[in-house]
C-alpha cells in the first residue's frame, strides 16, 4: 500500500478522517513540537515569534545549531511560512507546505559577490505526536524539498548555474500502517559553472583548468535509493555524476542491517549531551560503531568511471609536462605500474589492478571497481579480515574492469 503524503503517511486516517474539523492550532506549540522533533536527528532549532493566521504559521526566522559541529550556528534572518497546518485528533501536526521568500543579495569584500535562489519549498511535512521520535517516525517528516533556479555571480558575471533542485521520498505501508519501505530520489539539473576566472586566485589551478579546456563545465546529479525497513536493506541504485566532456561517475551500494533501530541508535549519539572530546562519548561512539560494524552486509558495493573526454586531456597535458608524447607517456606509465601496486605490499592487487587500468590508460573509456561478496558479509568481518589483505581480497570479491558494458 503506497502513500505519498505525509499526512496519510504517518497518521494511517482516511481520506474521510481528514475532513473532519482538526483541532485548534496553536503557532508557539507548533514550533516547539518542529524544535523537539528535529532535535532527536542532531539539530538544534530555535525559532522566532510565531504567529497564527487561519491555517497559515508565519514564523519570524530561525537560527541552526548542530551540537558537537565545528562550525558556527546558520542564523536564517526571514519569514517562514507554514501553510495549511492542521492538528489532528493524535497530536501529530500536517503542512501542505514550508515556503522560504526568495534570496537575492550580494557578499563579499574585494570582489561583489550575487546570489539568487528562488521558488524554495518543502512539502508534505508531518511532525509526529508528542513523545514520538524513533527513526520510523523521524524517516517520514518531508516528502518532497525543492528549489527553482540559482545564480551566483562574481562582479556582474555569472560563475555558477542551476536550474534547479529536487528531492522526494514515496512512502509505504504494511496492513497495519507500520513503515514498510521508502523510494528517495535526488535530483540536480542543468549545473553550469564557469571556471575561468579561478586562476585569478589560484594560478596553478587556473592553469590546470586552461590546459584541460575546462573553463565551462555542464552536467547533472542524479540519486535513487530503495530502502526497506524490516531487514534494513539500502539499495543505492545510482548516485550519478554525469558532466559533458568530462565523464561521468556512479557510485552504488546494496546493504543490509540499516534498520530503524540501528538509526535511533545514532540519533542519541547525535543528540546526546556528552562533550564529544570525553572519554565516555568516544567509548559509547566505539560501542555504537561496532554494533553498526557487526549488523551490517554488505552484498556489493561498486564505483565506475566513464570517460567523456577527460582522461585523454589529462594523459596530455602529463606528456607534455614530461616532454614525452603521449604514447610513450602511457607505455611509461604502464610500464611503472607494476612496482607501484607492488609497493602496496600486496602481491594479490597486481593481477587484479594492472591488466584493466593498462587496458584503461591506451583506450580510456570506462574503469570499475567492484565489491561482490560470494554471500552478504558483515563489514566486522571484513574488517577482521583485513588483517589478511589477499583474504580480504578474496572476502570482498573484488574486481576491477576496463572498457566494459554498464550491467
Amino acid at each position: 500500500m503506497i502513500k505519498t503524503t505525509g499526512l496519510l503517511a504517518t497518521t494511517g486516517l482516511t481520506t474521510l478522517a481528514l475532513m473532519q474539523p482538526a483541532m485548534a492550532l496553536d503557532a508557539e506549540t507548533f514550533v516547539n513540537r518542529v524544535e523537539t522533533v528535529y532535535k532527536a536527528m542532531g539539530y538544534d532549532l530555535s525559532f522566532g515569534a510565531a504567529t497564527l493566521s487561519g491555517d497559515t504559521i508565519t514564523v519570524d526566522g530561525v537560527t541552526v545549531n548542530v551540537p558537537g559541529a565545528d562550525m558556527e550556528p546558520t542564523v536564517l534572518d526571514t519569514e517562514l511560512t507554514f501553510s495549511g497546518v492542521v492538528e489532528n485528533d493524535d497530536g501529530s501536526y500536517f503542512a501542505d507546505s514550508l515556503t522560504v521568500p526568495d534570496i537575492d543579495m550580494e557578499f563579499g569584500d574585494d570582489h561583489v559577490g550575487h546570489l539568487t535562489l528562488v521558488d524554495m519549498v518543502a512539502e508534505d511535512l508531518w511532525l509526529p505526536p508528542e513523545g514520538q521520535t524513533s527513526a520510523d517516525v523521524l524517516l517520514q517528516v518531508v516528502g518532497r524539498m525543492a528549489t527553482g533556479p540559482l545564480t551566483l555571480s562574481r562582479d556582474g558575471v555569472e560563475v555558477v548555474k542551476i536550474d534547479g533542485m529536487e528531492a522526494a521520498s514515496e512512502f509505504a505501508y504494511d496492513d497495519n500502517d507500520a513503515l514498510e519501505s521508502i523510494s528517495s530520489s535526488l535530483s540536480i539539473s542543468n549545473i553550469w559553472a564557469d571556471l575561468s576566472t579561478v586562476g585569478e586566485e589560484e594560478p596553478e589551478a587556473g592553469a590546470v583548468i586552461a590546459a584541460l579546456g575546462l573553463t565551462t563545465v555542464s552536467g547533472n546529479i542524479t540519486q535513487s535509493i530503495d530502502w526497506t525497513m524490516a531487514d534494513g536493506h539500502l539499495a543505492v541504485n545510482e548516485f550519478l555524476l554525469d558532466f559533458a566532456d568530462i565523464g561521468a561517475l556512479n557510485i552504488t551500494a546494496d546493504v543490509a542491517g540499516f534498520t530503524p533501530a540501528m538509526l535511533d541508535k545514532i540519533y542519541a549519539l547525535q543528540s546526546s549531551d556528552l562533550d564529544p572530546a570525553s572519554e565516555e562519548a568516544q567509548a559509547k561512539q566505539m560501542m555504537a560503531g561496532m554494533e553498526i560494524a557487526q549488523a551490517m552486509t554488505i552484498s556489493g558495493l561498486g564505483i565506475r568511471y566513464d570517460d567523456a573526454g577527460l582522461t585523454p586531456r589529462l594523459l596530455d597535458m602529463f606528456a607534455a609536462q614530461s616532454g614525452a608524447d603521449r604514447g610513450a607517456f602511457v607505455e611509461g606509465l604502464k610500464t611503472m605500474l607494476p612496482a607501484m601496486i607492488a609497493e602496496s605490499g600486496i602481491p594479490a592487487l597486481g593481477d587484479l589492478v594492472v591488466p584493466p587500468v593498462s587496458a584503461f590508460l591506451d583506450d580510456p573509456r570506462s574503469l570499475e571497481v567492484a565489491v561482490k561478496p560470494a554471500t552478504p558479509t558483515s563489514v566486522l568481518v571484513l574488517a577482521a579480515a583485513a588483517s589478511n589483505p589477499a583474504s580480504l581480497i578474496q572476502a570482498l570479491g573484488l574486481s576491477v574492469t576496463a572498457n566494459q558494458k554498464s550491467k
